[in-house]
Order: structure tokens, then sequence, then C-alpha cells
């Protein structure tokens, strides 16, 4: 087995490093926050036995409601507020797939106000807030996962590209050569998975990332010991 790879995680958009990260209260909060108004939207609905459906609706903390709605907002809130409370990933995931069916569903409903269609009950307020929670949602969800250039401490950093190939041989020999080299890049790159790493390991591991081959790396490792930052 290749020393160098020998990170516990691979990390993606889809699967993060484990562990708690600031990027991960930032998909919490939004979460949260967005379900905690829905859910008390809902629940205030749903307290004043609107009717079901109504396509007048009925004025609730500024927005107009029916029981429809109140119930819908009620699971759609619980369940931002329960992946909230399960983790920064989850939250992630969930918020950035509710805020493109709020954008839709603001979009949507724009079309069949004071129609037969807009069961919902919308009008023009509701219209602006589904669109206002819709990018509130993806904006918060996406925060430090799907942009370009994510720092080395991101959880979502990808540190080896997929298809990376075998090592020749004579990049096992060059590890051969430098058996402590290998277990200090091996020791850094573990302690970086787990966000554990020092800011030196994390500053020479950012000049490492930038090469695919195994013998690359490490001589950018053993390298990386003389430079400054």
């Amino acid at each position: 087995m290749n020393p160098l790879h020998s990170e516990p995680h691979r990390a993606d958009i889809w699967h993060p490093k484990p562990g708690p990260h600031p990027v991960h209260t930032i998909h919490r909060v939004g979460a949260a926050l967005c379900g905690g108004f829905l859910t008390l939207f809902g629940g205030l609905g749903l307290g004043h036995g609107l009717p079901f459906f109504s396509t007048s609706g009925s004025i609730v903390l500024g927005l107009s409601s029916n029981g429809l709605l109140a119930v819908l907002s009620v699971i759609v809130g619980t369940v931002l507020l329960a992946s909230a409370i399960r983790g920064g990933h989850t939250a992630s995931t969930i918020s950035m797939t509710l805020g493109v069916l709020f954008l839709l569903s603001g979009l949507g409903n724009s079309l069949v106000l004071a129609t037969p269609l807009n069961v919902f009950a919308f009008r023009p307020t509701n219209i602006l807030f589904s669109l206002a929670v819709g990018a509130v949602l993806l904006v918060t969800g996406a925060y430090g996962r799907v942009t370009g250039g994510l720092p080395l401490d991101n959880p979502y950093h990808r540190d080896i590209p997929d298809g990376q190939p075998s090592p020749t041989q004579e990049e096992i020999v060059h590890q051969e050569h430098n058996p402590a080299a290998v277990r200090e890049l091996a020791e850094a790159e573990r302690a970086y998975a787990l966000h554990v790493a020092n800011d030196e390991q994390i500053r020479r591991l950012d000049i490492v990332h930038q090469y695919r081959s195994t013998e690359h790396r490490l001589q950018a490792w053993c390298e990386s010991s003389t430079r400054t930052p």
C-alpha cells in the first residue's frame, strides 16, 4: 500500500472529511433559521384553523396561507431543523435541494396567482418570500462546498484526484530512499484529514497538493521544509 495514499477518507463535495468545521456551522445555522420560521409560520396557520383548500388565504406573519400551505410549511420546516441537528453535510444537502424547490415554487406559483390553480393561496408577498428563502438556502447550503479554489482545510477539498496512477518503479525507489519523509508526509496527511494538522503541516501540504505524482508530491514535501510561507 502506498504510504502517501493512507488518508482515512477521500473527500469530494458529496463526501466531505469527517469532523466539525466552521463551514458546517454556516450550513446548520442557515437550515435552522429557515426551518424555524417555516415551522412557526405553519404552526400559527394550523392554530388559526385556516381553510385547507382556500385560494384566497388569510394573513399569517405577513404572508398569505391556507391549511395546505400551513401543513407543508411545518413539514419542510421540520426537515430543515432535523438536518441542522443531524450535521453540516446533511444540512447543506437538504438546504440546496429545498432551495431549488423554493425558487421553482416562487416562479411556478407566480403564474397561477388569482386562478383556481393557486392551491397554496399565494400572493405577491409569498412569491417574494419563496424566492428569498430559496436564495438563502442555496447560498448557505452551497457555502464552502461547490465553489472553486477551496482552501486546504475545507472539509470538501479534494486532496487526491480520482484515477491517480500507481507509482512507477522510479517513484518507489525514491520513496525507499526517503523513509522518514514518507512517514512525515503520511502523518501530515492523516492529521489534516482529521482536522488536527498544525499550521506548518497545512502550509507544506498546500504545496504538496499542487502535484499529482507520488514522486513529485514527496519531493515537494521535502523541499517545502526549507521554504518560507
